[in-house]
């Protein structure tokens, strides 16, 4: 029986409400894959249906530091009309689009994001993890947030992950390690964290071998609610990047405004395939967006969305 069956099996003996209406076959399913999902990373279900005994991601749950990450002007579930929050919702919105299949092109793995940069220093972890707060806070989706930026692990450091934990070059090097066995839960119940595991000599070989690329495609087909999120390292002074860039769907391509030249942006992007759809956001403005609609919010950052589609970038400001 399949982790699926065993979820429509678990759901069907529940007894409903008197009041509720029957719900569709559809409904049935894709709540039923939800529950898988829940299960099977919660190591509810063994083999048989039984209940694990090996914990495994049940036993890993990770408390985000949210006092210290709102203090940081980082979007948290007690903000939800934050400025923050509502940057965010518009960094977003296109995304999820995208995920959903109303954007402007098919895109293979639409749940892969990677955020990166051209240079260190720009904002890219920020962006990168309130974009994954953001989608969390969803009533459809579900996140994942890996910390791809293997050299450095900044993201995790930021959300509590104790140092020693593995991740994801662990599971990478180490056939016997699973994801459940190196995920973390969160107190955020639709976030799950995947660290970067320990440092590597061989980092760029490990995120190009097969067994990634198996990797991703498993984790963009595998639950249709998920997206993943992936914090990695900027373009131009590693290998890595243009390594993941390659295997993504979707890649938010994050500027300083005032401080990234543009000959840095211009030579950081020869190293995305030119078929990649690709987002600009505009990190550490002043201008104030949105006040010609009469919000006056005076946001700090500001958007705009560009996407390569063989070899050809436009930009749209959005504000």
């Amino acid at each position: 029986m399949s982790i699926i069956e065993k979820a429509i099996d678990k759901l069907g003996r529940k007894t409903p409400a008197p009041e509720q209406a029957p719900i569709s076959d559809e409904e049935q399913v894709r709540k039923a894959v939800v529950e898988a999902q829940r299960l099977e990373e919660a190591g509810q279900l063994g083999d048989a249906g039984a209940p694990a005994t090996d914990g495994g991601i049940g036993q890993r749950t990770l408390n985000l530091p949210f006092m210290e990450m709102k203090q940081k002007g980082m979007v948290t579930p007690d903000t939800p009309r934050g400025r923050a929050a509502e940057e965010f919702r518009r960094i977003k919105r296109p995304l999820l689009m995208n995920i959903d299949g109303e954007g402007a092109a098919v895109i293979q793995r639409p749940n892969l994001i990677m955020v990166t940069s051209a240079l260190p220093g720009e904002g890219k972890t920020f962006t990168a993890i309130n974009l994954a707060m953001s989608i969390a806070m969803e009533q459809d989706k579900t996140v994942l947030f890996v910390d791809a930026d293997v050299s450095k692990a900044t993201a995790a450091r930021i959300l509590g992950v104790p140092n020693d934990s593995k991740g994801l070059i662990d599971v990478l090097e180490d056939a016997s390690l699973n994801l459940r066995d190196v995920m973390y839960r969160t107190n955020l119940p639709n976030l799950r964290v995947l660290a970067a595991g320990r440092v590597h000599e061989r980092s760029t070989e490990l995120l190009a071998s097969e067994s990634m690329r198996r990797l991703m495609d498993e984790l963009s087909r595998r639950y249709p609610d998920r997206v993943i999120v992936f914090d990695a390292p900027p373009l131009l002074p590693t290998t890595e990047a243009g390594v993941l860039a390659n295997l993504m769907g979707q890649i938010v391509f994050v500027v300083a405004a005032g401080e990234t030249s543009q000959g840095a942006v211009t030579e950081a992007l020869t190293h995305i395939d030119g078929d990649k759809m690709i987002g600009l956001v505009l990190n550490k403005s002043t201008a104030r967006f949105g006040a010609s609609y009469g919000y006056g919010y005076g946001y700090d950052y500001g958007y705009g969305y560009g996407y390569g589609q063989d070899g050809q970038r436009v930009s749209q400001q959005d504000g």
